[in-house]
C-alpha cells in the first residue's frame, strides 16, 4: 500500500545531488509512512551534512520528523559561515584531497589527512574520536551516522576547494605555522640544527629555517616559496576575518 505523498523543494545549491528529473521546482514523493524526513532527503541523494534547515509547512523540524500526507517540505543549505559547536574547528580529509590538505596546513589550519584508503568506517571513527569535520567528495562516507561532523567538497579543483572550505567554515588562519607534510607545529631552527637535510646550494643560500616539532622536517624559503606565498596572500585577501587572531597577536 502506498504511503503519504509529500511535496519537496530542494534549494538550488543542493540540486546537484538530486536525480535530474527532480531538480526543477517542487517534486512530489510517496513515502512509506514510517521513515524520517532525514532518511527521505538522503534517499533523494542529499547528504544531511549539506542541509541547514528542514522546513515543513513553514516551520523548521528535525530530521527525525516523520512526514505526513500533503506536507510541503523545503530543504535548505547550511548557513555560512557554518558553526561546529562542541570542539575546536579541526578537519579530517580522505585520500583524494591531498592538495587541499597541504594548502589548509599551509594556512595554519589543523588538518589531518589519510594518505591511504583506510575505508569509510575507520575514517568516520577517527572523525568521531578526534572531533574533526570530515571533508570528502564521497557521499556514502558523509552519510555515516558515527561522523562527528562532515562537509561535501564540491569542486575537483584545489583552488576552488580551498575557497569553498574557507568560505563555509571561516577558520582562523595562521600561515606558515604548520608542517604541510604531517600537520605538526613549526618552530624556529638554526642552520646547524637542520644541516643534515640541506644540500650544498641550500647551505650557502639560506639562513632562516623552521623545523616541524613532530616529524623534524626542515623548511626554508626555497624555489617554490613565491607560489606558496601567492596562495597565502589570496586566502588572506579573500578571508581577512579568518586571520583576526594572527593580526591581533593571539
Amino acid at each position: 500500500m502506498n504511503g503519504p505523498e509529500i511535496h519537496i523543494a530542494v534549494a538550488p545549491e543542493l540540486r546537484l545531488f538530486v536525480p535530474s528529473a527532480r531538480r526543477v521546482g517542487v517534486t512530489s514523493l510517496t513515502t512509506d509512512g514510517v521513515s524520517t524526513l532525514g532518511h527521505v532527503v538522503e534517499s533523494l541523494g542529499v547528504p544531511l551534512t549539506e542541509v541547514g534547515a528542514l522546513v515543513v509547512d513553514g516551520r523548521e523540524v528535525l530530521p527525525s520528523h516523520v512526514p505526513r500526507a500533503g506536507e510541503q517540505v523545503s530543504v535548505q543549505p547550511v548557513e555560512r559561515p557554518q558553526l561546529v559547536p562542541g570542539a575546536p574547528l579541526r578537519f579530517l580529509l580522505d585520500v583524494h584531497l591531498g592538495t587541499l590538505a597541504r594548502r589548509l596546513r599551509l594556512l595554519g589550519v589543523d588538518t589531518a589527512y589519510e594518505s591511504t584508503d583506510i575505508g569509510d568506517p575507520a575514517l568516520a571513527a577517527r572523525s568521531a574520536t578526534e572531533k574533526r569535520v570530515m571533508l570528502s567528495r564521497d557521499r556514502g562516507l558523509l552519510r555515516r551516522r558515527e561522523l562527528w561532523a562532515g562537509a561535501y567538497v564540491y569542486s575537483t579543483r584545489p583552488d576552488d576547494q580551498l575557497h569553498d572550505v574557507l568560505d563555509r567554515f571561516a577558520p582562523d588562519l595562521r600561515p606558515w605555522t604548520r608542517c604541510t607534510a604531517c600537520n605538526g607545529l613549526l618552530e624556529e631552527a638554526t642552520k646547524d640544527e637542520v644541516a643534515d637535510q640541506l644540500k650544498g646550494g641550500t647551505q650557502r643560500s639560506y639562513d632562516v629555517f623552521a623545523r616541524c616539532a613532530a616529524c623534524g622536517r626542515a623548511y626554508w624559503k626555497g624555489a617554490h616559496h613565491e607560489q606558496l606565498e601567492a596562495i597565502v596572500e589570496r586566502a588572506l585577501a579573500r578571508f581577512p576575518s579568518g586571520n583576526r587572531l594572527l593580526r591581533d597577536g593571539g
